[in-house]
């Protein structure tokens, strides 16, 4: 059995510099907490727990923190959260990735000049909720068609639209299309990053060819459940897992190739243990 593995499968840039952010202060004399998991990856974050690196769930957990670093994770925090952190006289190290930093000084900047700001992207994700928290003004989230078609503004209330840096570049797409037709004053910033983008199209082209495609990824992973989703629409027999555990493959007989991709928070051990796995067994 042939195997295509994906190019991009694996971390992205800003998960990279964050993991590696995170295991380079478990070396300091400080307590060190990230602020949520610094990944969505279980193998990852329970190797830095086994490092006394400990994951604050959120606002509650910081307010009891008296002392030590705080590393924000690369999805990034509001600035009700930076704040908190520096108030409170903790040590922060700010992992957050720069594209996302890009999209919170959009915000602010296009907030502050009174433009509305509309979010394309999955309600309760950390980056989301982070973005939200930049804006001067209450924003709103778009996740689907019916939504976007739903929504309404004052008139000539001024608007700016960005999107999850993770989310599906073709229902960006699809989304931006219908507040254009609606007419409406808005600015228009596409911040999915090349990245993922670059990722979802590889691995729309591999699913095109394939008989079977496998995405491993964390199940709390957004841009993994995006991944699986795309290549769900071009191969019937498309697989998550989070790691080879859970390879547990009915491919079909004829399948003669296969295809691997990865989400961002997924190290690259894990896909060569899966990749090299399939070559072998299958």
């Amino acid at each position: 059995m042939e195997v295509i593995l994906a190019k991009s499968a694996g971390f992205c840039f800003g998960v990279k510099r964050a993991v590696e952010t995170v295991y380079e202060q478990t070396g300091t004399e400080n307590r060190i907490y990230t602020y949520g998991p610094i990944i969505h990856n279980e193998e990852v974050v329970k190797d830095l727990e086994s490092k006394g690196v400990t994951v604050l769930e959120g606002e509650e957990d910081l307010r009891k923190l008296d002392k030590g670093t705080v590393v924000i994770r690369s999805h990034g925090v509001s600035r009700e959260i930076c704040e908190m952190i520096e108030k409170k006289g903790l040590a922060c190290v700010d992992a957050t990735c720069p594209f996302v930093k890009r999209i919170h000084r959009i915000v602010e900047k296009e907030s502050g000049e009174g433009r509305r700001i509309i979010i394309i992207g999955n309600p309760g994700h950390p980056e989301v909720e982070g973005i939200m928290g930049w804006s001067h003004t209450p924003a709103a989230v778009i996740e689907s068609a019916e939504e976007a078609e739903k929504f309404t503004c004052l008139p000539g209330e001024k608007l700016c639209l960005v999107s999850q840096t993770t989310f599906n570049y073709n229902k960006f797409k699809e989304l931006v299309e219908i507040f254009q037709k609606k007419g409406y004053n808005i600015t228009i910033v596409n911040t999915i990053c090349n990245a993922t983008e670059e990722r979802q199209t590889e691995a729309r082209e591999i699913a095109d060819k394939v008989d079977a495609m496998i995405v491993i990824g964390g199940k709390h992973s957004s841009n993994t459940r995006k991944l699986y989703e795309i290549c769900r629409e071009r191969c019937k027999s498309t697989y998550l897992i989070q790691t080879l555990d859970d390879l547990h493959l009915e491919l079909p007989e004829t399948a003669a190739l296969v295809g691997i991709t990865a989400g961002a928070s997924t190290p690259n051990n894990i896909i060569e243990e899966v990749q090299n796995y399939v070559r072998i067994n299958f």
